[in-house]
């Protein structure tokens, strides 16, 4: 009952799709929509809990946990692990957006408010995913939202949308390239984990012990390098334990100028939004893959010669946030940001001419987990928004190791950062066919699409969405408390008008067991008669 549902653009684009008498099918019909029971964790310590990311901390480019739970009080817990290529759609929030699982989720837990999508047809995994990513099915999924502050999706309300079938061979192409930019973004991510493990072990593993959270002095004289400013992280025993194993381990420090990289922020400016400008990425957006680029402003120069746009091998670290987010984080620009616009809360590390470091070591030395980035953080100021000066991470003291280690380092750092790039790219070109595919499905030109579509009787299937009284059903998950394992038979009793079942199973000892089950929790089982 919203009334901006009908005012949508996507509730106007699903009836011209729905209007069409052949060549679509209901997503419910050609994948499986299903969603994690709500998840209420016992949150323990990392040493002893499996970790678990929330809904958008599946987009960042390397997901890191910061929560554990105990996974024995974790309730319905393996139905929380997501194996590799699984399809996610965020479903509160910002609902509606794609991605795919990657294979480092494998062992993770992952939020409930990510739909699963599982393909019924293995050859239509591909175009399912490039339908999603297409700006038509965004819309869609927008106009379908509900809710005052915090916007949902439901599985019913994906199960209904409409999705145009395309020809096999259109179908296996599209397979094809999603396929791709799962491998690359796994081998992106191997590369990455291979460059910190390979800088840890030149260095040898540090355990920090004491971060200084009771509190901790140090003698006037000792100020670091004449700083400033006058926090006290800086100073932290954690931040002077790594400074010690660097010096001990490796081979000397050289300051991030001295390596012959240029820092800098662009300047201030007016952000003057306009619906045809250009492109703007936010210091978040650097960190995500293929992110939601949503703002447009006109184009005023954004504060430095360059325009604010940024170009491959520049490193890029957000200056601005909370030290437990994004701050003092850095990406290694690819071609999927040539010429881009990025916001001036982003601090620049462009290599001038002949460095003596590349940027692929000088990434891994500034942002490893351990070595790295506790170091760059230490230097942020400010209560509410603390901020990193350039001139500080331009004086920044890099630690040197001996040149094959830091080529090795670099290599790995620096496929890393072309694969995610170049997945990104593809990962956009999909989305992009996918819309133009739906447009000529508007248009009629039924050419590349299936007109013959087999009836849900014909394949042996029951649309979730169209079960009636009386229908036999499977269960799809197992519920321990009702005695009922995954696979148990029952009868639906009542079907809910807004959505629903009351299903009735013969539990233990032969008695009956009424359950409330939504649609994406049962399938239907074809009548004998």
């Amino acid at each position: 009952m919203e009334a901006e549902t009908y005012l949508s653009s996507g509730y106007g684009l699903r009836l011209a799709i729905e209007e069409r008498a052949v060549g679509w099918k209901r997503l419910g019909q050609m994948a499986r929509v299903w969603q994690p029971s709500r998840l209420k964790g016992t949150l323990v310590g990392s040493d002893v809990g499996t970790p678990f990311l929330a809904a958008t901390q599946v987009f960042d480019n390397r997901p890191v946990p910061r929560k554990w739970l105990a996974l024995a009080r974790t309730e319905n817990s393996a139905e929380r692990f997501v194996p590799s290529g699984t399809i996610l759609v965020t479903c509160s929030g910002a609902v509606g957006r794609a991605t795919l699982a990657q294979e480092g989720l494998a062992k993770i837990l992952i939020s409930h408010d990510l739909l699963r999508i599982e393909a019924r047809e293995s050859e239509q995994w591909g175009w399912i995913y490039a339908y999603l990513r297409s700006p038509q099915a965004r819309a869609m999924m927008s106009g379908a939202q509900y809710g005052h502050i915090i916007k949902h999706l439901e599985t019913s309300h994906l199960d209904a949308l409409p999705v145009p079938v395309v020809q096999p061979e259109i179908a296996a192409d599209f397979h094809k390239r999603t396929q791709a930019i799962l491998d690359l973004r796994n081998r992106a991510q191997i590369f990455a984990t291979e460059a910190d493990q390979r800088f840890e072990t030149a260095l040898g593993p540090l355990n920090v012990k004491d971060w200084g959270e009771n509190g901790f002095s140090i003698k006037a004289s000792i100020l670091w390098g004449g700083r400033r400013r006058f926090e006290a992280a800086p100073h932290n025993p954690g931040v002077a334990a790594i400074r010690r194993h660097l010096a001990k381990r490796g081979v000397g420090f050289t300051s991030v100028n001295q390596l012959g990289y240029r820092v800098w922020v662009p300047s201030r400016y007016k952000r003057i939004p306009a619906v045809d400008g250009v492109v703007y990425y936010d210091s978040a957006d650097l960190l995500e893959i293929n992110p939601d680029t949503t703002k447009r402003f006109a184009d005023c120069g954004f504060g430095d010669e360059y325009r604010g746009r940024v170009d491959s091998n520049w490193l890029l670290m957000p200056c601005s946030g909370q030290v437990y987010g994004i701050i003092g984080n850095a990406v290694l620009a690819g071609n999927s940001l040539d010429g881009q616009v990025v916001s001036n809360h982003v601090i620049r590390i462009a290599p001038e001419d002949k460095p003596k470091a590349r940027a692929g070591y000088l990434l891994v030395a500034l942002t490893h987990p351990v070595l790295g980035r506790p170091l760059v953080k230490s230097l942020a100021f400010g209560s509410s928004v603390p901020e990193l000066d350039p001139v500080e991470i331009r004086e920044f003291q890099v630690v040197r190791l001996a040149s094959k280690d830091e080529y090795a380092i670099a290599d790995l750092a620096e496929e890393s950062a072309a694969d995610r790039a170049r997945a990104d790219v593809l990962e956009r070109e999909l989305a992009e066919d996918a819309g133009k595919l739906i447009e000529k499905f508007l248009a009629g030109d039924m050419v590349h699409f299936v007109t013959m579509i087999p009836t849900i009787q014909e394949t042996g299937l029951v649309d979730p969405a169209a079960l009636p009284e009386h229908s036999r059903v499977r269960l799809l998950r197992a519920v321990p408390k009702a005695g009922l394992a995954k696979g148990a038979e029952g009868t639906i009793v009542h079907v809910y008008e807004e959505g629903g079942y009351e299903v009735e199973f013969l539990g233990g000892l032969k008695r009956p067991v009424v359950l409330t089950l939504e649609a994406d929790e049962i399938e239907g089982l074809k009548s004998d008669a």
